[in-house]
């Protein structure tokens, strides 16, 4: 197995077989692919007789999404399991344990989360996770403080930044997030109902000005060691713990952009609410609990990133309270915007979310797309003068007013 070439169930127990100190030697092992994204293999393999799994995740070349035809490298896998480490080491709490990888297979063995749930499938059921905001925050602003110009050795921050190159994936971002909505792409996954608004995103000057400045930071901001990808597909939970998994998407990138992903796929349930529940009480309920934890994401990041921009700032000439402030103004007018393109991509682009998509009633599901289009549209025309995550919060309530919601 040297060489590459895509995992089978019986090649997956043999890499297992192999993690040190995990597997009995003797014990049968039990295998499944149970992948369900766009680009990878996932097999997860137990052993019943010890009550013990693991994970295999192995990198496909090309995107599984589209086929052979999308080749991707490799090496991002190589990515996605330093990347983990090294969140893993500053939120052993938080990420999932890697147990070992394999380079040349694009493999990486980590911690099963079997007794978790996928985050976005819980909001689905209209489930609430008191705990998540706190920890996500916490995540974020340890993970991007830790690895930026302000919490490590700037030349060691250049030195990573290199070996975090992510060129194929990045590609993905900037043409599915901040390009192909906003033109008639082939890329593009438009429902007949909202094609007439998806046409409007085109010719809309005002609002491509704000998507080319955002775009303009996502490839020029190295400002720190991003997830790249951190929507509710990406976290698992339960109402006590979080665990952040796939970072394949990791590289240099701006502070704001993970903070933004994590604030638009929580938008994108809340437009979605009408669909999943009939009851306009535990509707409304619902999104104000997501709207709370929008406001408690954001407060809980700028508590922890200023706590440790105090105590372990590696340069003296940032600790000027008044630079801090402008920093921390700038990703949140950042994380807005970014936030916008996160929804409008999802409602238009390619791949999206099953919140929306799988919303059973044909004019319910019309109406949260026209409601995630109206906030991701907000968004990003205001998010160069947000002064506070309240702005966040007013711009939902109007799109839900706008729709005969009261929230």
């Amino acid at each position: 197995m040297a060489a590459y070439t895509p995992l089978t169930v019986e090649n997956a127990i043999e890499l297992a077989r192999k993690v040190p100190d995990f597997f009995l030697p003797e014990t049968e092992l039990e295998c499944e692919e149970i992948g369900d994204g766009n680009l990878n293999l996932v097999f997860r393999i137990r052993s019943s007789a010890q009550n013990k799994s693991l994970i295999i995740k192995q990198a496909l070349p090309y995107a599984k999404v589209v086929g052979e035809s999308w080749p991707l490298s490799l090496d991002r896998a190589r990515i996605e399991r330093e990347a983990l480490i090294i969140q893993h080491k500053l939120c052993p709490d938080l990420v999932p344990a890697v147990y070992g990888g394999d380079s040349d297979l694009a493999v990486t063995i980590m911690e099963d989360l079997s007794d978790h749930v996928i985050m976005r499938r819980g909001l689905i059921e209209g489930r609430t996770y008191p705990r998540f905001a706190e920890h996500i925050g916490r995540f974020i602003a340890t993970t991007l403080f830790f690895t930026s110009d302000l919490g490590m050795n700037q030349q060691r921050k250049k030195e990573m930044a290199a070996s975090f190159t992510n060129p194929d994936l990045c590609k993905i971002t900037e043409d599915l997030i901040f390009s192909d909505p906003y033109r008639d792409s082939e890329n593009n996954d438009i429902s007949a109902d909202i094609q007439a608004e998806a046409e409007k995103l085109w010719t809309d000057e005002q609002l491509h000005l704000e998507v080319a400045l955002l775009r303009e930071k996502f490839l020029t901001h190295g400002e720190a060691l991003i997830h790249g990808d951190l929507h509710t597909g990406s976290i698992f939970v339960t109402e006590t713990s979080t665990k952040v998994i796939d970072p394949e998407f990791a590289y240099y990138g701006p502070i704001g952009f993970d903070l933004g992903a994590v604030i638009a796929n929580l938008l994108l349930n809340f437009a979605a609410q009408p669909g999943w529940n009939n009851d306009r009480a535990l509707q409304d309920k619902h999104r104000a609990w997501l709207l709370d934890t929008i406001r408690d994401v954001w407060a809980h990041f700028e508590t922890h990133f200023e706590r440790l921009w105090e105590e372990h700032g590696e340069d003296p000439i940032f600790r000027l309270p008044a630079y801090r402030e402008h920093y921390l103004r700038k990703v949140l007018q950042d994380a807005i915007g970014f936030a916008g393109c996160k929804v409008i991509r999802r409602i238009v682009g390619l791949s999206h979310v099953a919140d929306i998509d799988t919303i059973a009633d044909d004019a319910l599901r019309h109406q949260a797309k026209v409601t995630a289009l109206t906030l991701g549209k907000a968004l990003i025309k205001n998010g160069r003068q947000a002064a506070s995550i309240e702005d966040v919060l007013t711009i939902a309530k109007h799109a839900a007013a706008a729709e005969g919601a009261i929230v």
